[in-house]
C-alpha cells in the first residue's frame, strides 16, 4: 500500500512530533511504499521567519534521518519543490464547500492562537493537506487525533471529485500513530508544543542536562501512585505514555515496577532513559550538519520520485476535467 504523512518545519522537532509520527513511520517504510513530506507551504500559514526556513528544512531532514528513515527505503522530499501540491489544492478548491472549511477545528485554533495572522492560506489549509495526500493515490495516512478531522474531510472531497468528474483519488484511511498525543510537561492537559511552553517540551536535540531538568520539574499530581489514569492523573499518565514507548515496554509492566516506589525514583530513570535514547539524534546531527550537499541531493532525488507519480496523477485530473488539451 501507498503512505503519505509529513511534519512542518517550523523550527527544532519534539519528542510529541517523533512520537506522534516518524516514530511509526520508520516501521511502515519496511512494509509499504511510503512518500514523506517536509511540508513548507503549510508551516508559512502561521507567523515563521524567511531567513530561518532553509536551515528549520534541513534540520527536519537531519530529524527523519536520525530517527531511522531510509532514503532507499522511502522518498523524501519538500511540498515546494513539486509543484503539483498547489495545482491540485486550487483545484479541490473549486469543489470543496467554504462552509466545511470554517467548521475544521484546526483552523479555530489557530485563528484564536494567532489572531494577527488569520490569512487565507490558514482557511485553505486542509485543501492543501488533501492535494497532498490525494496526488499520491495514498491508502494510508499515519496521523494524530488532531487530524483525522482533515483526512475526513479529504476523504469526502475525493469522493466528490470522482462522483462529479470520474474516478481519479482513493479514499485514504487512518491509522492513528501509537504516540497519538503527547501532552506539555508543564501542563498535561494541552498538548505538547514548543511555542506554547519550552519548558514543558523535550527537543530531540536538547543536551542531557536540559532533558534532566525539564523531566525533574515535569508537573505530577496528587499521591505518589504510578498509576496510569489520564483523568485523575493526566501529569504521571504522560510521563507513563513517554516511557513506555521509549522503552517498548507497556503502560501495566511499568506500572508493577513502580509499584510502591515514588515519582522521584520514575523521573529519574525516565531521565536516564530519554538522555540515552536521545544520544542518537545529538550524535546524528552533529554528523550531518557536516554534510549539507548530500542533504539536498536526498532532497532532489525525493523531489524527482514524487514528482513522476504526482504529474500522472494531474495529467488524469485534467483529462477528468477537460483541462488536458
Amino acid at each position: 500500500m501507498r503512505v503519505f504523512s509529513g511534519i512542518r518545519p517550523t523550527g527544532e522537532l519534539h519528542i510529541g512530533n517523533y512520537l506522534g509520527s516518524v516514530y511509526q513511520w520508520i516501521k511502515l517504510q519496511d512494509l509499504h511504499e511510503c512518500f514523506f513530506g517536509i511540508m513548507d507551504y503549510h508551516a508559512i500559514t502561521t507567523p515563521f521567519e524567511p531567513e530561518k526556513m532553509e536551515k528549520n528544512i534541513l534540520d527536519t531532514l537531519i530529524v527523519y534521518l536520525a530517527a531511522g528513515l531510509n532514503p532507499k527505503k522511502c522518498t523524501i522530499f519538500v511540498q515546494s519543490h513539486v509543484k503539483e501540491h498547489i495545482e491540485l489544492a486550487w483545484i479541490l478548491g473549486t469543489i470543496t464547500p467554504l462552509g466545511e472549511l470554517k467548521r475544521m477545528t484546526q483552523f479555530k485554533e489557530k485563528a484564536k492562537k494567532h489572531p494577527e495572522y488569520v490569512n487565507a492560506g490558514l482557511l485553505n489549509y486542509p485543501l492543501l493537506m488533501a492535494s497532498d495526500i490525494l496526488l499520491y493515490k495514498t491508502d494510508l495516512v499515519p496521523v494524530g487525533k488532531d487530524q483525522i478531522q482533515h483526512v475526513e474531510l479529504t476523504r469526502e472531497i475525493a469522493r466528490r471529485f470522482n462522483k462529479m468528474f470520474g474516478v481519479v483519488f482513493k479514499e485514504p484511511k487512518v491509522l492513528l500513530s501509537e504516540g497519538e498525543k503527547i501532552m506539555s510537561l508543564q501542563n498535561p492537559k494541552k498538548k505538547m508544543s514548543k511555542t506554547d511552553d519550552p519548558k514543558g517540551c523535550i527537543l530531540l536535540f536538547d543536551e542531557p542536562e536540559e532533558i534532566e531538568k525539564k523531566i525533574m520539574r515535569a508537573v505530577t499530581d496528587l499521591g505518589k501512585e504510578i498509576k496510569y489514569d489520564p483523568v485523575k492523573k493526566p501529569g504521571i499518565s504522560n510521563l507513563l505514555k513517554i516511557y513506555s514507548i521509549f522503552s517498548e515496554k507497556s503502560i501495566k509492566e511499568l506500572e508493577e515496577k513502580y509499584k510502591g516506589k515514588g515519582y522521584e525514583q520514575f523521573k529519574r530513570d525516565l531521565t536516564k532513559l530519554l538522555i540515552k535514547k536521545l544520544e542518537v539524534f545529538r550524535k546524528k546531527k552533529k554528523e550531518l550538519e557536516k554534510r549539507e550537499v548530500y542533504l539536498k541531493e536526498i532532497l532532489k532525488k525525493g523531489a524527482e520520485k514524487a514528482e513522476k507519480v504526482a504529474k500522472l496523477t494531474m495529467k488524469e485530473v485534467r483529462e477528468k476535467m477537460g483541462l488536458e488539451i
